[in-house]
């Protein structure tokens, strides 16, 4: 009994952190789906990344708030709907409601065939960006939990280091902890400029933080 009452008031901590949370409050009223656009946002407005008439992938999108502020950043007016100038492809294993004007792709980035789908959405050209919000499903196992955010990440950059422009950038989501360090290494080798951010909206009990990578190295 002692293990479901601390289970409820760890649930109950939540959700009142939760509903309480200003970004939150904040998702509501501009009509995002989840408070994780403002992660995205201020790491754009921090580096300058997303711009009209560029292609972007958003890898893991589902719910879609990250497709959602890529969509009003590619908008002449910032809007949700009607014109848009530029790409956005979306891709996940969980269902997307649809984001009007962007592509949606639903399957497991680490099939080649859904690799292949991505590919041939892209029509031949290059990513000016690649933002990435995948996680696994975690188990508590430190050890093994870090063994599959590795692999995450890894998969990322090599399918950024394929299709991203030569000064294109990626934008990826990694946890503190076991790992991490060779994460931020592998970034180094790979990009040219590499810089650790930990968004504002990002919650501070949170070890999550972002890698952004600009300009990819040629292949050694």
């Amino acid at each position: 009994m002692k293990v479901k009452t601390k289970s409820r008031k760890v649930n109950k901590a939540w959700l009142n952190d939760h509903v309480n949370d200003p970004y939150v409050k904040l998702a509501q009223k501009e009509g995002y789906r989840a408070r994780a656009a403002y992660k995205l946002k201020e790491i754009d407005e921090a580096l300058g990344l997303i711009r009209p008439g560029q292609l972007v992938v958003d890898l893991g999108s589902a719910p879609g708030a990250w497709s959602q502020y890529l969509r009003r950043k590619l908008s002449p007016g910032g809007a949700a709907v009607g014109a848009l100038d530029g790409t956005i492809i979306a891709l996940d294993i969980l269902p997307m409601e649809p984001v009007e004007g962007v592509a949606f792709l639903l399957g497991d980035f680490r099939e080649p065939e859904v690799l292949a789908r991505l590919e041939a959405a892209m029509a031949g050209r290059k990513a000016d960006v690649v933002v990435s919000d995948m996680a696994p499903n975690l188990s508590g196992v430190e050890s093994s939990d870090a063994a599959r955010i590795a692999h995450l990440v890894e998969l990322a950059i090599e399918f950024s280091t394929a299709h991203l422009k030569p000064e294109g950038a990626l934008v990826t989501k990694v946890f503190h902890g076991s790992g991490y360090s060779q994460l931020v290494k592998l970034f180094k080798e790979t990009f040219r400029i590499v810089k650790p951010l930990k968004p504002k909206a990002s919650r501070d009990k949170s070890s999550e933080t972002f890698l952004v990578g600009i300009g990819p190295k040629p292949p050694r």
